[in-house]
């Protein structure tokens, strides 16, 4: 599953709009003020994660695009 994928099954499953970011495929603006990530790290390493209080945590760090949408995909089902 690629990013794209991930976004429709999200979407089909009824998960909120609000509750996710995907880098380059689903952004919400306003950025809302929590949300689980899914981003590509400046080393290419995929990254996911939760966004609080106006900071950036990684949980996890993926070596493939695919493996970082199974991981966001099971944190928000």
């Amino acid at each position: 599953m690629e990013r794209q994928e991930l976004h429709a099954a999200l979407n089909e499953a009824g998960v909120a709009d609000s509750c996710y970011r995907i880098e380059g495929v689903h952004e919400p603006v306003p950025t809302p003020t929590d949300f689980l990530f899914l981003r590509q790290a400046s080393d290419g390493v995929w990254e996911t994660g939760v966004y609080e209080r106006g900071t950036y945590e990684v949980i996890a760090r993926h070596p493939s695009e695919q493996v970082a949408c199974a991981h966001l995909l099971h944190l928000l089902l």
